[in-house]
């Protein structure tokens, strides 16, 4: 793709627990790759090396990976479920939350998901203490 060499290039990103899928769009045209998340005898990093070997596919030419061009990168979107699925499947480190007492609202505040978000008079339950 000759056309490719000065056209930005916008990545996104999904780096799951056992495969990476980038997905790169230059123009109106669009390539994926999916990767093992965890290949340390092939690339250290998986969304560094989807990165790179799109570049290889897109520009036609070597890419090493210390030396990824970034001056034709639009932006990179990366999302990842790795924490998420550490918690669903109780596979993840014990941990504890600790609050100091100038911060006690957070745990009232939480995820602001009630019913009446807006609301100015607020009615709050009363929560027990520990």
């Amino acid at each position: 793709m000759k056309d490719s060499a000065n056209q930005q290039v916008n990545f996104s990103i999904d780096r799951g627990g056992t495969f990476t899928d980038v997905y790169a769009q230059c123009g109106r045209t669009t390539h994926t790759v999916k990767l093992l998340s965890n290949d340390p005898a092939n690339y250290a990093d998986a969304p560094g090396e989807g990165i790179r070997r799109l570049l290889e596919k897109i520009y036609q030419q070597p890419v090493l990976p210390d030396r990824i061009p970034t001056k034709n990168i639009g932006w990179i979107r990366m999302g990842t479920t790795v924490a998420t699925n550490a918690l669903l499947e109780r596979k993840g480190t014990d941990c504890a939350l600790v609050i100091s007492q100038g911060f006690k609202d957070l745990l009232y505040i939480g995820y602001q998901n009630r019913p009446q978000l807006f609301a100015l008079n607020i009615q709050r339950k009363k929560l027990r203490s520990i």
